[in-house]
């Protein structure tokens, strides 16, 4: 069978037997199949080939095969295998069980919790993403899957970057910027690979799902595409019910300079989760587009002195890092509480745009709700009292109160749900050593925890 034939249900394509199309779009059709040993639902995407597409079509497709084998977990799709070129190319892989993204689109605009919720599963997918020295380069509705469970899923890799691989679309010269309304202004000006142009995909996504509304249409003349290098959309409270934090998130998402958005997914997914965190700024309470002057000077700017690709991309992620610290607001006069603090510092100084997240756990025993909110509001003035001495800014500094029976798992679940790099906590007092390591706290984060943990440690006198 050669690679230009039209697969029929019933033909036997190496190990796999081909059922009916389920989607044929302009640059693959996709089949339901079956493998010889996989009784998991199975597709098996082609790409169309057809005279002149070869640019379009082979080279996305030989993109995705190259690097959808090298990801992995439960946001991308699992990889089963691909087809000889030279006969017929094929990628099979999982069909994810779910709804498209698009479809809540148009149910747009949803409720400002329905969107949170959402665009932090996409967030948390990104990041998982960018954690695997790939960036999607192509976010949009139609390439996030949801599952039954909530999280979301990336699809269609055809314009994918990948750090390790040749990228062979730059290296053909093809122009893949992604979709128009969703594509980031650094893509315009052929920069490929750089997170945050997924993370700017992921605010005009916010901005749909909030508003019903793209933040720049659907531009039908490159003009019209290259808008977004100097115009602001209108601000999402202007056209639907959109709280404060939730504008403040997505037009941060969506700044037309790389360096003033959100530096990883990881800190949208954070602010999406917790909103009594996210600072305010001007942004929050815009209820207007800048005006003409604003605009006319940011033209000017980007007409006389357009943005240049850089000749490398920066990769921001390395340095937009967050930081949890695990704080004993029981026991201020703890020695080693200003080990900690020093050993925070420390760690902040090597980052970037880092995020600190310092927590303290207490027991859930309160005898009623008032008692518990008055507890976790005197122990949340106690970390803000522990923080002061760091001098951070807002922006980067937030705090809790974990109410729970075991601080070890507490600990460990809020990390993990929040997308920590490195967990610093101390080690056991001198005089909890007879308890033994396996029992104190920072055993059971370290024996458990998903990232790194840093043990501090206060030398006997």
């Amino acid at each position: 069978m050669s690679a230009g034939e039209r697969l029929r249900p019933g033909d036997q394509v190496d190990d796999f037997l081909v059922w009916e199309p389920l989607h044929s779009g302009g640059q693959s059709t996709i089949y339901r199949v079956t493998g010889p040993s996989d009784d998991a639902p199975l597709l098996m995407k082609v790409p169309r080939l057809r005279v002149g597409d070869y640019h379009e079509g082979l080279i996305g497709f030989e993109t995705e095969s190259l690097i959808l084998p090298q990801l992995s977990g439960t946001h991308v799709p699992r990889f089963v295998g691909a087809g000889d070129l030279r006969r017929v190319p094929y990628i099979v892989l999982e069909q994810i069980e779910g709804q498209s993204v698009s479809d809540w689109v148009a149910k747009s605009p949803l409720p400002p919790e329905e969107v949170a919720k959402i665009g932090a599963a996409i967030a948390d997918a990104i990041h998982d993403l960018h954690r695997q020295d790939a960036v999607h380069c192509d976010l949009k509705p139609d390439n996030v899957m949801l599952r039954p469970g909530g999280e979301a899923v990336l699809i269609d890799f055809g314009f994918a970057w990948h750090k390790r691989f040749p990228d062979l679309l730059a290296e053909e010269n093809v122009h893949a910027a992604g979709s128009t309304p969703y594509v980031s202004p650094e893509q315009l000006l052929g920069v490929r690979g750089d997170p945050r142009s997924d993370v700017y995909s992921l605010g005009v996504i916010l901005y749909e799902l909030a508003t019903g509304e793209l933040p720049f249409g659907i531009p039908a003349t490159e003009g019209g595409v290259k808008q977004r290098l100097w115009m602001d959309p209108e601000p999402p409270l202007v056209l639907a019910r959109v709280p404060p934090h939730l504008q403040e998130i997505i037009l941060r998402c969506l700044e037309p300079e790389a360096d003033r958005r959100y530096q990883s997914a990881a800190h949208v997914a954070f602010d999406l989760r917790n909103p009594g965190q996210v600072l305010l700024t001007a942004r929050a309470f815009k209820s207007k587009q800048d005006g003409l002057f604003l605009q006319m000077r940011r033209w000017w700017r980007a007409k006389v002195q357009p943005m240049e690709p850089p000749a490398a991309v920066r990769r921001p992620l390395d340095d937009a890092k967050v930081l949890l610290v695990a704080v004993d607001t029981t026991h201020f006069d703890d020695e080693r509480q200003p080990a900690i603090q020093r050993a925070a510092r420390q760690m902040l100084s090597l980052s970037g745009e880092y995020r600190l997240v310092c927590a303290s756990v207490i027991a859930g025993d309160a005898t009623g709700p008032i008692d518990a909110q008055a507890l976790e509001l005197e122990h949340l003035v106690r970390l803000r009292n522990w923080t002061e001495p760091l001098g951070l800014p807002p922006e980067q500094l937030s705090l809790h109160v974990l109410v729970a029976a075991q601080p070890s798992g507490a600990l460990v679940e809020f990390a993990r749900r929040n997308h920590v790099d490195l967990i610093v906590l101390g080690a056991p007092r001198p005089g909890q050593q007879a308890l033994g390591w396996w029992r104190s706290v920072a055993s059971g984060v370290t024996a458990n925890a998903h990232c790194s943990v840093h043990v501090v440690r206060v030398p006997e006198p």
